[in-house]
Order: C-alpha cells, then sequence, then structure tokens
C-alpha cells in the first residue's frame, strides 16, 4: 500500500484514480474531486477543505479526520465505507451510497444529508440542523443517535433505532418496516404515512402524532400533553403508560391507555370505524 504522511495537495483531481493508499495527516485544500474513482483507501488524522473528494470509491476507511464546511458534498456514489471519530462540518454528505458504518461522528450541519443510501449503520452520531436527514434510505441500524433537525427519515424502510433523541418534526412520513425502541421522539406530525411502525417503551411528544398510519404498533410508550389529536384514521395496537391528551377517529385496531382526557369520534370517521379505545 502507498503511503503519503504530511503533505498537503489542492487544485483539481490531485489524487485521482488512486488505489491502495494510505493518508495520514495530509490536508486537501480547495479544489474538486481530490480522491475521485478510487478504491482502498484510508484516512488519518486528514482534513478536506475542496470539494467532492471521495465520489465514486469502493472500499476506504476514514478515521480521527475533519471535513471543513468547503468540503461540500464530499461522500456521494461510493460503497463500503468505515468512519468513526471524525467531525463533518460539510453539508449535504453521504449520497447515493451502500454500506456505511458512521461510529462517533458529529454533523453539526446536517441538512440533506445522508440520501438515497442504503445498508448504513450509526453508532454514537450526533447530528444538527438535519433537515430531511436520510430520506429515501433504507436497511438502516441506529444506535445512541442525537438529531436535531425536522423532516427526518422520510420515505425509508428497514429500519432499526435503539437509545436515540429525536427532536425532529415530520419524522417517518411514507416510511415502512420501522422499529424503534427506548428512545425519546419530539416533534409534529410523527409517522404519517407510514407502513408497520413499531415503537417500544418510547416517549412521545408534539401535536398530532401517527395519523393516517397503516400498521402502527405501540408497546409501553408514553405521550407528552402536547401530543394531542393522536392516531387519525390509522391501524393500531398501542398500549401506552399513562394519559392520553385525545384521540380523533382510529380506524382499526386497539388503544389502551391509563386514561384520556378527549376522544373524539365524529362523522369522519373512516370505516371500518371499529377501533376499541380501553381503559387499563
Amino acid at each position: 500500500m502507498e503511503k503519503i504522511i504530511n503533505q498537503e495537495f489542492g487544485g483539481e483531481r490531485p489524487l485521482y484514480f488512486k488505489k491502495d493508499l494510505y493518508l495520514e495527516n495530509v490536508t486537501i485544500h480547495a479544489g474538486e474531486s481530490s480522491l475521485k474513482e478510487t478504491a482502498n483507501i484510508e484516512a488519518y488524522k486528514c482534513t478536506f477543505e475542496g470539494k467532492y473528494p471521495f465520489w465514486c470509491c469502493n472500499k476506504f476507511t476514514i478515521k480521527d479526520c475533519h471535513f471543513t464546511e468547503g468540503a461540500r458534498a464530499a461522500l456521494w456514489y461510493s460503497k463500503d465505507l468505515q468512519m468513526s471519530d471524525t467531525l463533518i462540518e460539510a453539508p449535504k454528505m453521504f449520497r447515493e451510497m451502500d454500506g456505511l458504518h458512521l461510529k462517533n461522528i458529529q454533523i453539526p450541519n446536517a441538512g440533506e444529508t445522508l440520501w438515497h443510501c442504503s445498508h448504513i449503520v450509526l453508532d454514537n452520531v450526533s447530528a444538527d440542523n438535519g433537515d430531511y436527514i436520510l430520506m429515501h434510505c433504507s436497511d438502516i441500524e441506529v444506535n445512541d443517535f442525537k438529531l436535531n433537525g425536522n423532516y427526518s427519515f422520510q420515505y425509508t424502510k428497514n429500519v432499526v433505532i435503539r437509545n436515540s433523541v429525536l427532536n425532529t418534526k415530520d419524522a417517518f412520513w411514507m416510511a415502512e418496516n420501522v422499529t424503534v425502541y427506548d428512545s425519546e421522539i419530539n416533534g409534529e406530525f410523527l409517522g404519517w404515512y407510514s407502513k408497520n411502525l413499531r415503537l417500544v417503551n418510547c416517549k412521545i411528544t408534539g401535536t398530532q402524532p401517527l395519523c393516517y398510519a397503516e400498521g402502527l404498533a405501540m408497546e409501553n410508550c408514553t405521550m407528552g400533553a402536547d401530543a394531542n389529536l393522536a392516531f387519525e384514521y390509522s391501524t393500531v395496537e398501542a398500549i401506552i403508560d399513562g394519559l392520553v391528551t385525545s384521540v380523533k377517529n382510529p380506524r382499526s385496531g386497539h388503544i389502551t391507555a391509563s386514561g384520556y382526557g378527549e376522544i373524539i369520534i365524529d362523522e369522519n370517521l373512516q370505516a371500518p370505524g371499529d377501533c376499541k379505545i380501553l381503559t387499563k
């Protein structure tokens, strides 16, 4: 494996089409596509300042590195990434990728990040300003994820989330086969139009959650006082610890809670309209 240590590069494609390359304490200055069309790359303690450094790359490891704001759209159309202990200040990271394992990662400017990616593992990742993060992604495993950003996980499929805090409105819209364990989800309009969304030991806050959902399941969850007008037109099997502020027109299934502030069943109830609303 070729080694490049303590060097600086800039301009257009300085390391284009390189294979079997180890970088240590290397700085990529302003320019474009510094490592495009590469394979089997290892980067350690490197700084990336230029645009599009890792496009069309296969099998690469990034550890203890820094992507500055100038390194926008840094990782697209690539496969088999292992990234750890890295600060990502660049926007619009990770597009059209397959096989990403991110561990101990900070993304303070996470808007439009992780789009159209598959086979993703997120472990101890924090993301701020993360609007539309993880849109159209599939086969995702998440643990200890801290998110501040709206419209997250839209159109995702086959997702498992554990031990996370998601501050995000409009999360999981049109999502399919999502399970969330032992987590906190704060935000309006959670899970609308989702299919097979399962929440286990979760805390839910935010108005009008879990409406228009199909195959919704909740086990031992709690709902905040602002989580009102819940379950409208949803098919649901839910066991909820504590009170639910209001339930409106659930379509079918069973809802069991300690009590309800209000149950709204009106002329807009959709067939079959046979949901059982029970009290513990």
